[in-house]
């Protein structure tokens, strides 16, 4: 079972060119922010894809650490990052994917002459074709 919410300890490394940001139980995760703000923001958008990422590929989450463990540079500090999944979750499920098809032109051409919207075509004719009855 996937939990919904995750909290990990981020190391913000301040710098005159912005803040970096690391995750030290997730190799791999890094982001980076011009001010504090956007260190968190970009942070938290990149602390919910690595760990879509690691749930879409059947991985294990590692547990995070205790932020007393973490030993940092004065020019450092921890910052715990707070994600809620169930919405990272919805929106990566529903997201539009491109797909590249074929027709015959003089079909395209009948098509687009009967404003024919390919997409939604194409979505309800898979549907039907699955037995799927959801608006999804």
């Amino acid at each position: 079972m996937l939990a919904d919410r995750y909290i990990y300890p981020a190391i913000f490394h301040f710098a005159d060119d912005g803040i970096s940001v690391e995750f030290p139980d997730l190799p791999g995760c890094f982001s980076y922010g011009n001010n504090e703000l956007e260190a968190v923001s970009n942070a938290k958008e990149a602390l919910e894809l690595h760990i879509f990422g690691l749930e879409d590929d059947s991985e294990s989450i590692p547990s995070p650490s205790h932020i007393r463990t973490i030993t940092v540079d004065k020019n450092e500090i921890v910052v715990l990052i707070d994600i809620w999944m169930k919405p990272v979750r919805d929106y990566m499920q529903n997201k539009a994917i491109k797909k590249t098809l074929t027709i015959p032109k003089w079909l395209n051409d009948v098509a687009i002459e009967n404003d024919v919207n390919f997409s939604q075509l194409l979505q309800t004719a898979i549907k039907n074709y699955l037995g799927i009855n959801s608006q999804n």
